[in-house]
């Protein structure tokens, strides 16, 4: 088909690298300007815009796609569908009009549970036992649209934002190629979403990465896995701020010891009092360092007794 193709971090390349195997006409990629990444702050172009440009592929990098002008260079490529996948910019509906079979979506979540900016790590965070990837037809709704394809990948206790991911994006990436073989045979079927069961994920806060101790050991430790690898949770001990990589929820006893004190550190972990119960902290980062285990950490530092706050 005669596509166009918007995209922006690297959750929408596998996608991206999918469709173009399969043999589409890719007119054009749209994606996010060019923005400061690292430490120098230097103008870096999308991961999608570096793959477009590896694929030798039409790339087009507007700040909106409200005027005219954007919209009108839109059907000039007169595409037939366009795919879009973490674009990062809302379409209009003028924009949702020109490719004649509609625009469809990729989205990391069983819609219509997580519409919205974060499902992967809200999923994670709110202890769902699986996420997924739905295809939708999209309209002028945040996440509304017609569903086309679902596919449900499970979560675990060892599940971090970083592993889902990738095994979402790749499941993506499969079930786009699958739906546009069905639109062109017309065997796609679609489904309006149920009204029931739909929640909003909110697009992540750095705020939000601070370890509050007063809560239950099981909830800090999704949360740990929900913000691995960005935002990344964090606490500080004896004012140096420690970020926590891998944690779990330990049951024992806390021996009355308040939220965040360190009540055992050893090769088998580092168990923090909570709220309700023990987080058994498994890989941590000092400033300065690299993320070690806990065997690593204990072996080099005397953590008993001492408070996370």
């Amino acid at each position: 088909m005669r596509l166009v193709f918007a995209g922006t971090p690297d959750f929408a390349v596998a996608a991206l690298d999918a469709l173009h195997a399969a043999g589409h006409e890719i007119v054009g990629v749209y994606t996010q300007p060019d923005r400061p990444a690292g430490r120098g702050r230097k103008l870096t172009p999308s991961p999608v815009a570096q793959r477009a440009a590896a694929l030798g592929l039409p790339l087009f990098k507007p700040e909106r796609l409200k005027g005219e002008a954007e919209q009108q260079q839109l059907r000039t490529l007169a595409p037939e569908v366009m795919v879009v996948v973490a674009y990062g910019l809302i379409l209009p509906q003028a924009v949702l009009d020109i490719p004649r079979l509609g625009c469809l979506n990729i989205h990391a979540s069983l819609l219509p549970r997580w519409r919205g900016a974060a499902p992967i790590q809200r999923a994670i965070e709110a202890g769902d036992a699986e996420s997924g990837v739905t295809i939708m037809r999209m309209d002028a709704g945040l996440d509304t649209g017609p569903m086309l394809l679902r596919e449900a990948v499970p979560i675990d206790a060892q599940t971090t934002a970083a592993t889902l991911h990738d095994a979402l994006a790749a499941v993506g990436a499969r079930l786009i190629v699958e739906a546009l073989r069905r639109l062109a045979d017309g065997t796609l079927a679609e489904q309006v979403q149920p009204a029931d069961g739909v929640t909003y994920a909110r697009k992540l806060d750095k705020d939000e990465a601070r370890i509050a101790w007063h809560e239950p050991a099981a909830q800090i430790a999704r949360r740990i896995r929900a913000f691995n690898p960005v935002p990344v949770a964090w606490s500080e001990l004896d004012g140096e701020r420690v970020r926590f990589y891998a944690a779990s929820a330990e049951r024992g006893d806390t021996a009355g010891a308040e939220p965040g004190r360190i009540v055992r550190a050893d090769a088998h972990g580092i168990a923090i009092a909570t709220g309700d119960g023990l987080l058994r902290a498994e890989t941590l980062q000092w400033p300065g360092g690299k993320p070690l285990s806990a065997a690593q950490i204990a072996s080099g530092r005397t953590l008993a007794g001492r408070r996370f706050t």
